[in-house]
Order: C-alpha cells, then sequence, then structure tokens
C-alpha cells in the first residue's frame, strides 16, 4: 500500500461546525479585505477578488455556501495567475482563500491548517511586496491578523495538528501565524 494511501486512511476528524466555519471565514475576510486596495490599484477593473471577498462575507454572515461562492474563489486565484504585479497577485490569492475558507473539512491534516491561515499568510504577504519586499512590514501584519482573530478560530485551530510550513517567505508567516493562535 502506497505511503499516502495508508495516511489517508489514518486521518481522523476533529470538531468543525458551521459556526466555526463562519468564525474562520470571518477573519479570513477581515484580513483579505485589508490587501484587497493592492490588487484594486494594479488591475481597477477586474472585479474577481472583491466578488471573492464579498461571496465569503455574505457566508461569514449566515449565507450558505453555493456555486456562486466555489466559483467565486475560483475567479480570484486567476486573478492571482494573471497579475503582473506580485503585491496584488498575493492579495487575489487572499480574496480566493477567504472564499474557500467555508470549505474547510474537519479533517486533522496539517494541510487543513494552510486553509485556515491563508487568507491572513497571503495578506501579510502581499503587504510586504508592496513595501518593497520588507520583511519587517509582513511581521507587523501578522501583528495585525492575531489581533483581529476571533477567540473561537483559536478554539478551532487548538483542534488541528500542527501544521508544516515549508522554508519560504510564506511558510516563516505560517509559523509565526500558528505560533501565535495557539500561544
Amino acid at each position: 500500500m502506497r505511503k499516502d494511501t495508508q495516511e489517508s486512511k489514518d486521518v481522523q476528524e476533529f470538531a468543525l461546525s458551521e459556526d466555526d466555519r463562519r468564525f474562520i471565514t470571518l477573519w479570513a475576510v477581515t484580513c483579505a479585505a485589508r490587501a484587497l486596495p493592492l490588487f484594486e490599484a494594479e488591475a481597477p477593473s477586474d472585479i474577481r477578488p472583491r466578488e471573492a471577498v464579498e461571496a465569503a462575507r455574505a457566508f461569514a454572515l449566515g449565507g450558505r455556501r453555493t456555486v456562486r461562492l466555489r466559483t467565486a474563489a475560483w475567479g480570484a486565484y486567476a486573478a492571482a495567475r494573471e497579475a503582473a504585479d506580485p503585491a496584488a497577485a498575493a492579495a487575489a490569492r487572499a480574496a480566493g482563500c477567504a472564499a474557500g475558507a467555508p470549505y474547510l473539512h474537519p479533517l486533522a491534516t496539517p494541510h487543513q491548517l494552510k486553509h485556515v491561515l491563508g487568507p491572513a499568510m497571503y495578506q501579510a504577504r502581499a503587504r510586504e511586496f508592496a513595501e518593497g519586499d520588507d520583511p519587517g512590514v509582513g511581521d507587523d501584519e501578522v501583528r495585525w491578523a492575531l489581533e483581529q482573530v476571533p477567540p473561537q478560530v483559536r478554539v478551532v485551530v487548538g483542534r488541528m495538528p500542527a501544521g508544516r510550513p515549508g522554508r519560504t517567505r510564506l511558510g516563516a508567516l505560517h509559523r509565526r501565524l500558528e505560533a501565535g493562535l495557539r500561544g
């Protein structure tokens, strides 16, 4: 049996309610919306990231997970791929991650944590790029994001296994966010 097949059979679930998804999505929207002007300054006529943030906000405030929400997420990711400016691309990714937050699965895998942290990671990275790739700016944004997090998100993260961030700058942001949420 392949290792990944065995690991998928061993995956446990953690408690995750619809309200938990809404709190996570609300935080995701807060983070993504902060970076959205960086995308809109680069591509003012491209509304896909804003649509993703607004669709995620609608879910966070009691709406349903719909095809519109999933389509908006994919649209924001497409906008990120098309963006020439790295700050705009990261901002669009933050929006895509926010629209994907309602689809978080209650699977106890390190990968699921990236779905929770993604909007804040990309928002911080977008702001870094906008300020000449200054990591101090990203560190400040991580602190800001942690100040915005609802307590319920910390509870959900506490139920999840530790993440496996890479060695990139996004990995460093992931580590700081995870430590802040668990601390």
